[in-house]
């Protein structure tokens, strides 16, 4: 069953992660990260939910998430069966208030600030 509000873990540019309650629809999730919504998968279901164009409009950066730095603020939420968003519980709060707590100093030099887009060919 879809939750109405979700319990989520913000992270602002610059900032340390915090606790949130946030609307479960699709407004509400845009909102939260100042435009269109992406998903990035966790192997235990949870997502980081981040701007789709973050680096194309210039958001501040944020956070390292494997070889990809993400730009502006993202959350990370749970998910359910169906892929609906869901709360986190307590213990998977503790564990990525952990993974994002370092406030990180970017140069602006990264290479992977650099907007780039992968075409994968198939032959038939």
């Amino acid at each position: 069953m879809k939750e109405n509000k979700i319990k989520v873990l913000s992270v602002a540019p610059g900032q340390p992660p915090a606790v949130k309650e946030i609307g479960n629809d699709l407004a509400s999730l845009q909102a939260e990260v100042g435009g269109l919504i992406e998903c990035i998968s966790f192997p235990n279901g949870c997502v980081v939910v981040c701007n789709e164009e973050g680096k194309l409009n210039g958001m501040p950066t944020n956070r390292r998430l494997g070889a990809d730095i993400i730009c502006g603020p993202f959350f990370v939420c749970d998910t359910i069966r169906n892929g609906d968003f869901s709360s986190l519980s307590k213990s998977k709060i503790a564990e990525y208030s952990n993974l994002f707590a370092e406030v990180p100093a970017f140069s602006g030099a990264e290479p992977e600030l650099e907007p780039r887009m992968t075409f994968i060919g198939f032959n038939y």
